[in-house]
């Protein structure tokens, strides 16, 4: 990316501040432009390698519309704004900057958001060039990747194939994204296997499992004696995966303290252990959620310079009911596995098994249905065909005391909350409210605690 830089912002003062701060860390500063005729007009004359690109400016014309164009001649920019309200962000997301910078700046947030920038501009230069050839192959044996454990013909199902062959040939940050139970661990397993790296270790880290007051030493280590209890020396999850590649699942469940070490991570490749030094690691990071991180960004509970540092090399997965035609493929694949673990002789399943898996809308995606279809295996006592799915019970819609549907956060604490009812309260252990939704204990009192469920007194 070229060293100058185009600020387009209509405040005097602000644009002065920030000319200053580039020309002192050495970098040449276009003309100033206030609106979007007047920076159309500057980089046809001066060709900026980047644009600082305020939202509102002077004119009829916004920054959002002058990104538009600027995305048509690959030109790089960073959206300057004093106003981070959540349609004005999903606005500006859908031009793809490289990155936000929220007024009032300040000069370290300015330079460590060009460095991101820079780094993000030639990762996606060079993962482009890799889409455009069609190289979906490892760095040693330059094979096209197949069968990585996720099973179907879907188009939906190839396109996920081919990103997973360019992530593996890349060094870049990924972020797997897409509801629970559709396979996020085994598209991150896949990329690391079929990586430079398949010798070295895969450490996987639920970050919703991690309690705040330990996940810092969980993931950093610490030294011995550098807190009450710290008896012996600990390698954190990041020097284990030294070489390999760390897999940060639910990352948006990560504390905002947190996110600012794993920052550090990814800009500077160095952790700080509790009580240590800094030291330099080599470890290829891919991180996944189930959540919609904008959201979280707009409600503060997630750094935005850390969203734009994972979303280099994004692979959003379809929920199963939006993929219909793998749903067979996978059934009858797991119908064969379970069937020879458990001696049984179940070859297939009826006409009638298939049009209730192919109707059914699967909200735990692909993990509900394998763990159906070992049900359904288990409780077959005919020798040849699973004439009869049971499906969970269906329920109504439900809304709230206006009549209206209720959110899935609505539904979800509804549910934690009826199930903590029926087990009298019981989070750990069997037939505890984490046994019977299937999900760690840990994670349940994190879910707990996000959504406001402490237990009530009658």
């Amino acid at each position: 990316m070229k060293n100058k830089i185009l600020i387009v912002e209509d405040q005097f003062i602000e644009a002065h501040n920030l000319r200053m701060v580039l020309e002192t860390a050495g970098y040449t500063v276009c003309s100033i432009a206030r609106s979007v005729q007047e920076a159309l007009k500057i980089i046809a004359a001066e060709q900026p390698g980047l644009v600082l690109l305020d939202i509102f400016l002077n004119g009829n014309k916004t920054g959002i519309e002058l990104a538009i164009l600027l995305k048509k001649q690959n030109i790089p920019f960073i959206y300057l704004s004093a106003n981070s309200d959540k349609d004005t962000f999903a606005l500006a997301k859908q031009t793809n900057p490289y990155g936000f910078l929220v007024k009032p700046f300040r000069e370290k947030d300015v330079l460590a958001m060009l460095d991101i920038a820079a780094n993000l501009h030639e990762e996606h230069v060079s993962l482009a060039r890799m889409s455009a050839s069609n190289t979906v192959a490892t760095v040693q044996d330059k094979k096209v990747i197949h069968h990585f454990g996720m099973i179907g013909n879907s188009p939906v199902l190839k396109e996920i194939e081919r990103y997973i062959g360019i992530a593996a040939a890349a060094i870049s940050p990924v972020l797997i994204l897409g509801e629970s139970g559709t396979g996020k661990e085994v598209v991150a397993r896949a990329i690391h296997e079929n990586s430079a790296r398949a010798k070295k270790p895969l450490v996987v880290v639920d970050c919703a499992a991690l309690t705040p007051t330990l996940i810092e030493s969980e993931l950093f280590g610490h030294e011995k004696g550098s807190f009450t209890g710290a008896v012996d020396k600990r390698t954190g999850r990041f020097e284990q995966a030294a070489e390999g590649t760390i897999f940060l699942d639910e990352v948006g469940e990560m504390p905002v303290e947190i996110q600012s070490k794993l920052l550090r991570v990814l800009q500077e490749k160095e952790i700080c252990p509790i009580g240590g030094t800094r030291r330099k690691i080599d470890v290829r990071i891919i991180a996944a959620t189930n959540r919609n991180l904008e959201e979280e960004v707009a409600a503060g509970r997630f750094r935005l310079d850390l969203y734009y540092r994972l979303f280099v090399f994004p692979i959003q997965l379809m929920p199963l009911r939006d993929r219909k035609e793998d749903i067979l493929p996978i059934a009858e694949h797991y119908l064969r596995v379970f069937a020879t673990a458990n001696n049984k002789g179940v070859t297939g399943f009826s006409e009638r098994a298939k049009q209730t898996l192919l109707n059914y809308a699967w909200p735990g995606n692909v993990r509900e249905l394998i763990h159906l279809v070992e049900r359904s295996v288990l409780l077959c006592d005919g020798p040849l065909l699973i004439d009869t799915i049971l499906l969970p019970a269906s329920r109504q819609i439900r809304t709230n005391d206006t009549g209206q549907i209720k959110t899935i956060t609505e539904n979800e604490r509804d549910h934690i909350l009826e199930v903590l009812s029926k087990c009298d309260w019981k989070i750990y252990g069997r037939g505890g409210a984490a046994d019977l939704l299937e999900i760690n204990a840990s994670t349940l009192k994190s879910r707990m605690k996000k959504l406001g469920i402490s237990k009530r007194f009658d």
